[in-house]
């Protein structure tokens, strides 16, 4: 099996449980350039966390030392293990179905 998985959404989410990493909230998830593309951010593991809507908003495109906002841990590549790791805290289809219209879960992330 690859050691490096694939760079989706998906697994940026379940990297980060399903959790925006400034306030902890659960829900109306997106993701975040810690970085911002504006300022030179890529999309990259290491500069993008699971984030919910107004937490992104706020932040916008602004650097985190200006808006006194942190990921609540830095963002990293993520071994498979990692993510299988943080698979067990969520039950089978816990991504409501709805979503899947909306989202592009498994198309990898162009850089």
């Amino acid at each position: 099996p690859a050691r490096n998985p694939a760079f989706t959404r998906f697994n940026v989410f379940l990297r980060d449980r399903f959790t925006c990493q400034y306030c902890g909230a659960r829900e109306d998830l997106t993701f975040d350039h810690v970085i911002p593309r504006s300022r030179g951010g890529q999309t990259t593991w290491e500069n993008v966390v699971a984030a919910c809507s107004p937490c992104n908003l706020r932040k916008g495109s602004h650097m985190p030392a200006d808006v006194g906002m942190w990921p609540e841990q830095t963002p990293f590549q993520p071994t498979v293990h990692d993510l299988h790791q943080n698979g067990r805290h969520f039950p089978p289809n816990y991504l409501h179905e709805s979503w899947l219209d909306y989202l592009y879960w498994d198309t990898e992330l162009d850089p």
